[in-house]
């Protein structure tokens, strides 16, 4: 490991279940009661997350609030209430920043901190957990390690109210065991194909070269190389740049066919160019590709998308009838968006769409 990764601490703070954290913080006779926090099964919302108590019953974050409720009869619902997650978010990160300015958010409830240089990392989340527990009555779990990838491994190690620390010296013997699917990036296509290369933990990864990886996973296969030997050298960000934009709808009846699909377009374009209007110049300059997101009814999803420097109608048709083709169902989602990059893009390139599936 270079000697800059080797010397540097990095804390992943991760908050557990935050959104049901703060609905049994403010009502205190829910706890110990299956609870999620989600949309009503009546408009077809998903759960965006539930405690512990509900995740006996095999919920999970994403799933259909229908689903749940037939899983967990007694289940709590409890609607979105994003102004209140919001407030609480920035009382967590008003607490970060006491101990460190280098901070990288990567949600409302998560971050990693550098504390290279500050003495005791294990001691900094310890102490960074007690004071949130303390001053916001909900429980953070923190992993500890030389770099990001390992530091965010650690936090979930001994979720929840816990923490986790990996030294420079522990991470060959770590990283051996290490399932493959515990790597960020790593998700049910990709642990597919792992599982029948025969690689089921890091140390079967080890065997494979960065060129054998590039040549089945492309641009990953670098990724998944390092992360297989625990190299991680990616720095904290402290100002993250925006990589896309979107927006999509989750319709109360199945969109039946394509052509009700490419009528629900004109309004997810008015709705995109106005969150994109509210940026300034230099970010809208940076849009380079446009791309269409669709769930179908059987919950299959699927995107498209193609180099743009604007959002328009006349190719969001195109890629919706690329990526409904793939399918040719009923569709419960739609989305529409659109990725930046360092400078303009190229004008549209129909011919050469990139997909993505």
């Amino acid at each position: 490991m270079p000697q800059e990764s080797a010397n540097r601490k990095i804390i992943h703070i991760d908050m557990d279940c935050f959104f049901a954290a703060i609905e049994e913080r403010e009502h205190p006779e829910l706890r110990g009661r299956p609870l999620a926090v989600g949309g009503s099964a009546d408009r077809r919302g998903v759960l965006a997350t539930c405690n512990y108590e509900a995740r006996q019953f095999g919920l999970h974050s994403a799933m259909p609030t229908r689903t749940a409720l037939q899983r967990c009869p007694g289940l709590i619902l409890q609607s979105v209430n994003m102004a209140l997650y919001k407030q609480v978010s920035q009382a967590i990160f008003d607490i970060l920043r006491r101990y460190t300015p280098l901070i990288e958010p990567l949600s409302l409830d998560e971050a990693y901190l550098d504390v290279s240089g500050l003495g005791s990392a294990t001691l900094i989340a310890q102490d960074i957990r007690n004071t949130i527990r303390k001053e916001q009555d909900l429980t953070a779990s923190a992993g500890i390690a030389p770099n990001k990838f390992l530091a965010k491994v650690a936090s979930d190690w001994n979720k929840p109210d816990g923490q986790f620390v990996i030294t420079p010296n522990a991470i060959d013997d770590f990283i051996q065991e290490l399932p493959v699917k515990r790597i960020h990036g790593v998700g049910k296509v990709t642990a597919t194909k792992l599982q029948a290369m025969g690689i089921n933990n890091c140390g079967d990864l080890q065997a494979y070269t960065p060129e054998q990886l590039e040549e089945r996973f492309g641009r990953f296969g670098q990724q998944l190389y390092d992360y297989a030997r625990g190299i991680d050298h990616r720095p904290v960000k402290t100002h993250q740049i925006r990589k896309s934009l979107s927006v999509e709808t989750t319709y109360e009846q199945d969109l039946p066919n394509l052509d009700h699909c490419l009528e629900a377009l004109p309004d997810l374009l008015d709705r995109l160019q106005h969150r994109l209007d509210r940026l300034g110049k230099e970010q809208k300059d940076a849009v380079q590709a446009l791309f269409i997101k669709i769930k179908f009814n059987n919950f299959d999803l699927t995107t498209v998308q193609a180099p743009s420097n604007s959002p328009t109608l006349e190719l969001a048709r195109a890629l919706m009838q690329k990526g409904w083709m793939r399918e040719q169902r009923p569709v419960r989602l739609l989305g529409v968006g659109v990725h930046f990059g360092p400078g303009n893009a190229k004008q549209d390139q129909l011919d050469l769409p990139l997909d993505s599936h």
